[in-house]
């Protein structure tokens, strides 16, 4: 797989559904793929990507944008420069979800996944413990948007997609997609509670078990 071409699941589903494989920290390769993720999220509208998204099979994600203020005036091409190239250039290494609260539901893409865009329910908050750049531990809370886009980044971490866990697919392009959200907002349930259990109340179609 070449790094830094976007592998989509028309082309090489089957490597977006591996497991990516942990980063040792001393990994003299590490620098270079982060670059790879950065200069391609920059040249790109984008909120985050996951490294296996763009060949490589690592458990590591960068954050772009996760300022809903400002994917809000993109979505309604009321953005400046500044905030078009807005990048909060955040990279988690091994991250993991220790706690989950709270519900909320966007309708998500996925640069991997064409124009097919689904209705996903997501923590409002989650507890997230990984590696930075500097190669120290760190517990964050990530609240609201943020928690959804870096959801949504994790699961690939895990070979899962976006399409898999929505309640609802539809196929857009990206302008349709645009004015859809501008009526189908990012919505929050809750923000405190189990998100299992709220996930039960809310969406009982989703819960197997």
């Amino acid at each position: 797989m070449e790094k830094g071409t976007v592998v989509t699941t028309k082309e090489n589903e089957a490597y977006l559904r591996q497991v990516s494989q942990p980063v040792e920290l001393d990994d003299k390769d590490l620098e270079a793929d982060i670059q790879i993720l950065e200069e391609y999220c920059k040249a790109n509208e984008v909120m985050a990507m996951a490294a296996v998204q763009l060949g490589i099979a690592k458990r590591f994600v960068y954050l772009k944008n996760t300022r809903l203020d400002i994917i809000r005036k993109i979505q309604r091409s009321e953005n400046s420069d500044e905030e078009a190239n807005y990048n909060e250039a955040r990279v988690l290494i091994n991250p993991v979800i220790i706690k989950k609260e709270g519900l909320t539901d966007y309708w998500e893409a996925c640069a991997s996944c064409g124009n097919y865009i689904g209705h996903v329910y997501r923590p409002y908050r989650i507890v997230v413990e990984y590696f930075g750049i500097d190669g120290e531990q760190h517990c964050d809370i990530f609240e609201g948007f943020e928690s959804t886009v870096l959801s949504h980044e994790m699961d690939h971490l895990d070979g899962i997609l976006h399409m898999d866990v929505a309640t609802e697919v539809l196929e857009k392009t990206p302008e349709e997609r645009k004015l859809w959200r501008q009526t189908h907002d990012y919505h929050v349930y809750s923000q405190d509670g189990d998100t299992l259990e709220l996930m039960k109340k809310e969406v009982p179609v989703m819960i197997k078990k």
